[in-house]
């Protein structure tokens, strides 16, 4: 059962507190005012009282990110504007009722507005932005590049995200793993060939099995993109975009600790990670490397089997899982990380040898930066040495996960 089937339809059996409340409010301070991405705050309200119970855990964490993600909703039920942040419990107390849940005996809702925000349920010409929690200009951006399939997709992208694990074939069996991790009391499903989907949400950092490299966090459709790069034991691969390492793990896993990836980012501190987690897994193939000038990349030139490209991008696919940036995104950033995402393809394609292969994935939905990216790279002259093989989307609405695209192209042979 995921979280949000756990607090829709059993929501009636677990009775809350105000302190349950204080802790949300907390929560959305650090996002609203304090930059903190939601992960982030979610984690650290938790980590501040260990008292609380697994229930309390999960209601605190499923109540901040649905008021997160129903924000413009919310304040409109309450007769608010679309980006002013108001008393949380008001939005807690609109979302109890636009959810048919029960209202404690709190003081806190002395106040609470009742028949308004009943008022503006029953309402049936309110604007799909609105009723779909996103900015005008989203909505807009997302009828344009996606027509009558936008609405079923926004509200796939408004569904809360199930948590998933990739076992690390490299030192078990999925089956063997998924009974370790039951014998720590986190009860998963087998998603072949090696996703484990967890029942409810729950932390799994602190268990042995984690500690020791048996799994790693990874959402299905993210656990597509390795696969997808149709590596072998011995190859020579680049991972160019590689950020903490999520993916250059999986190529790990696939080519059976043999051969040769190099992560590269710009970050070091997500590299850092990638070195731990390598270490962590039972990998030593990763070599870890920081992006820096046009030279390092001529020195590389025709050395590589396979080239992933995850490049920067608006994260529309995962918007379930991180709400929050609906709220940061802004026209200009896609603009803009649309130029650095052919850039990227312009830069780093001249490392494959002839007969290689270059895999372009983004966890984005929107077009723009996913199909016509390849298609203006393949019409440029850097691209025209390259046929495409094979292109993937993701839709959250028809996959159930997160939302990717995948392309692999190879590089033509003399």
């Amino acid at each position: 059962m995921v979280l949000n089937q756990l607090f829709m339809h059993s929501a009636p059996s677990f009775k809350p507190f105000p302190a349950h409340g204080y802790a949300v409010a907390e929560v959305l301070d650090r996002v609203y005012d304090g930059g903190v991405k939601a992960d982030k705050a979610v984690e650290q309200i938790l980590r501040a009282d260990k008292r609380r119970g697994g229930k309390d855990r999960a209601y605190i964490a499923h109540q901040s990110y649905e008021l997160i993600r129903w924000r413009r909703w919310l304040n409109f039920l309450l007769g608010m504007e679309a980006d002013e942040y108001t008393h949380v419990f008001h939005q807690l107390g609109a979302y109890h009722i636009w959810r048919g849940l029960p209202l404690p005996d709190w003081r806190e809702w002395a106040d609470l507005p009742h028949e308004s925000i009943r008022k503006r349920l029953a309402q049936a010409d309110v604007p799909r932005a609105i009723r779909e929690s996103i900015p005008n200009w989203l909505d807009a951006l997302g009828e344009n590049e996606w027509g009558g399939s936008w609405p079923m997709l926004l509200q796939g992208l408004n569904a809360p995200a199930p948590v998933v694990l990739r076992a690390n074939a490299l030192k078990a069996a999925p089956e063997q793993i998924r009974q370790m991790l039951a014998a720590e009391g986190v009860n998963a499903q087998r998603i072949e060939p090696h996703a484990l989907l967890l029942e409810r949400r729950q932390p799994v950092f602190h268990t042995r099995t984690f500690q020791d490299g048996f799994v790693e966090v990874q959402d299905y459709a993210s656990q597509q993109v390795a696969p997808f790069c149709q590596v072998r034991p011995g190859m020579a691969v680049i991972d160019a975009c590689a950020g903490a390492g999520g993916k250059s793990l999986h190529l790990a896993t696939l080519m059976e600790n043999r051969g040769r990836i190099l992560a590269m980012d710009i970050h070091t501190g997500k590299l850092a990670e990638c070195k731990s987690r390598a270490r962590r897994n039972g990998i030593h193939i990763i070599e870890i490397r920081e992006s820096g000038s046009g030279k390092s990349l001529k020195r590389l030139a025709g050395k590589a089997d396979r080239l992933l490209l995850d490049v920067p991008c608006s994260g529309t696919g995962v918007l379930r899982r991180n709400p929050d940036a609906k709220w940061r995104l802004s026209p200009g950033f896609i603009d803009q990380v649309r130029v650095t995402q052919q850039d990227l393809l312009q830069s780093t394609c001249q490392v494959l040898r002839p007969g290689g292969k270059l895999i372009y994935a983004t966890c984005s939905i929107l077009p723009g930066e996913n199909q016509r990216q390849i298609a203006q790279f393949l019409s440029s002259e850097k691209g025209s040495t390259f046929r495409l093989e094979e292109e993937r989307i993701l839709l959250p609405h028809e996959f159930g996960y997160d939302g990717f695209f995948m392309a692999r192209l190879e590089k033509s042979r003399p």
